[in-house]
Order: structure tokens, then sequence, then C-alpha cells
């Protein structure tokens, strides 16, 4: 029986995704990989090349009993377990995750903690949950002693980005991003929906989701990790290319001609992309085979993928540009 299986019929789950570069000059291969996210001894990390490498790690559970966040000011307090997770793409993306799951109702006073442990990633409410305001409180953030599992999976990412095996020296400057995600379930004989993906601030992004009945809560936080790992590559690959002056033949006002000490600038902020990065786009690769239509409404718009293929092909026509001898780029077309 599944743990999903052993608790009230959830009516809400939310989580929150970290994700950026690991600061390691190599990439890890399996066996690193598997040494850094072992975050317990009696569970396994799960790594898998096909079809490219991934690692995630075991889950674990940290128990919590606070208020959960919520739009309309209700205190509404709840005790459970909120499961978190790591998972390494490539040797080279860190993500951390952390998630729960919330039923309709709760007993009105708390329980032993052995109630809770044999429910993982369940946080039960204190009587009725207020769900929508619930959901729209954590999208916001809450107050300030609310359930935060941004703080639980940055923790973990810290604990991570500590490890001995990484000499601190990143392929290239990179920010971390966050990915915070609420899930209710979808009416009676729907498929899955995306309802909002939102830019909330620079490193924030929000998504509102309808799932089937019966979609496990982990399966939703892996449709989630993977929106995350693909928005990180996106905005990682759009401020290098921000970050570089345009190449010969791109006008610019006020702008000095384009010069051969350009050429290793140049090179020198696009090759960590083409080495480290443009491999990495692989959209649905573990996402349930249920979820995967969800990935549908980012390629139609905003244009994941489009705007993907779009910033490639310009990291690549600017090193052939600057490949092109300087001689050769300053001949000036005969009329």
């Amino acid at each position: 029986m599944r743990p999903e299986e052993t608790v009230p019929r959830a009516v809400l789950a939310c989580g929150e995704v970290r994700t950026c570069l690991l600061p390691a000059g190599q990439a890890l291969d399996s066996r690193a990989a598997a040494q850094l996210l072992r975050l317990r001894a009696d569970e396994r990390v799960l790594v898998s090349e096909r079809p490219n490498l991934y690692g995630r790690s075991p889950d674990v559970l940290t128990g919590v009993d606070c208020p959960l966040p919520s739009s309309n000011g209700a205190r509404v307090r709840a005790v459970g377990t909120v499961a978190a997770r790591a998972a390494l793409t490539e040797g080279r993306v860190l993500q951390t995750s952390a998630y729960f799951r919330v039923p309709a109702t709760g007993p009105d006073h708390r329980r032993p903690w052995g109630h809770y442990l044999v429910r993982p990633a369940v946080v039960e409410p204190f009587g009725r949950l207020p769900r929508d305001a619930v959901a729209e409180g954590f999208l916001g953030g809450g107050r300030h002693g609310d359930l935060d599992v941004g703080l639980i999976a940055a923790g973990l990412q810290t604990r991570l980005l500590r490890h001995p095996l990484l000499d601190q020296r990143p392929p290239l400057r990179s920010r971390p991003t966050r990915l915070r995600w609420v899930a209710v379930p979808a009416p009676d004989g729907e498929g899955p929906s995306l309802e909002r993906f939102t830019l909330a601030e620079a490193e924030l992004r929000t998504v509102r989701l309808r799932v089937p009945e019966g979609t496990g809560s982990a399966e939703v936080a892996g449709l989630c990790d993977d929106l995350a790992l693909h928005d990180w590559l996106l905005t990682t690959l759009v401020r290098i290319l921000d970050g570089i002056r345009l190449g010969p033949g791109e006008p610019a006002p006020r702008r000095r001609p384009a010069a051969a000490d350009d050429l290793p600038v140049v090179v020198g902020a696009l090759r960590p992309a083409v080495d480290h990065l443009l491999h990495l786009w692989m959209p649905r690769a573990r996402v349930s085979r249920e979820l995967a239509p969800l990935w549908d409404v980012l390629e139609d718009e905003p244009g994941f993928t489009r705007q993907w293929l779009a910033l490639v092909q310009r990291v690549r026509d600017q090193l052939t540009l600057h490949a092109i001898p300087p001689a050769r780029r300053e001949v000036e077309p005969t009329p």
C-alpha cells in the first residue's frame, strides 16, 4: 500500500524548489554524485544515466508544528512532516526541494509524533482547512512564523554546497532560483492543468496546478523540479548573453567598435555555457506520463523550448562570428 493511501484524501499539496549551479570546476561523475546525495545511511541514492546523468537522494523528513500561511489572515495550526530531497543533473545543476500535502480536515488536538511519522510528507490541520486561502497564502510567502518549506529546502542546499567534494570553483557565474508551487485536485473527469506560472521577482517563480485525484505529491514535486531546472537554464543563459558586449556586425549606439581583444572576452564568457549548459535541455525527461502534458502549456506560451533554441543559436552565432580573423571582419563591402 502506498503512503498516499494511509491518510485522508489530500486536497492541497505545496512545495518549493531551489536550483543552483554546483560550485565545482568539473562536473561530478555518477559515483561522486551518489556520495554527495547520500543523505541517509539506510536508503540508497537513485542514479540513472539515460537520457542524461541524474541522481536523486532519498527523502528526509522534518517535523513541523506551526500555522499554515493564509491569504485571508486565518490562523490554521498544523502538525506533521515535510519531505525534502536533493537532485543533481549531469553532475552540474543541484536542486533541493521540500513539499507536503494537506487533508481537508484534521484532529482538533495534537497527536503523538508516532502518528505523524508514519504519514510522511503529510501536514494535518487542526479542524477544517481553508484550502484556497492557504494555497494563495503559501504562494505569497506567508507571515513570519508560518510554515516555510523554502527554508527547509534552503537549509538542505546550504548543507550540500559545503560538501568536501566541492572545490568551490564554479565554471561560470550564475544565480540560484526558487520555484514555489501549489496543486489542488482537478474536477472529476478532467486531466491536469497549469493554471498559473508567474515570474514573481528576479529569483522567484510561482506555479499553481490542478491534478487528477490520486496523483502522488512526489510526482507533482518531480514535475516542478523539472520546470525549475529548465527555468533556471533559460534564466542563466539569458544573463550570460546580457552580460557580454555585442559582437561585430551588431550595431549599438555609442558603442566602441569591436576589436581583436574582444575575442578572448566573448569566448571566455560563452564557452562555459557551451561546455556545461547547452546539453542539459531535456524537458519531461523524468516527469510522470500523467503530468507530462502540462509542459505543452509552457511550450505554447511563453514558449520555453522556442526561447531556448533561439538563445542557443545566438551563442553559436557569436562564437562563429568571433572566430573570423579580424582582418576579414574589417573588410568593407564593395559598393
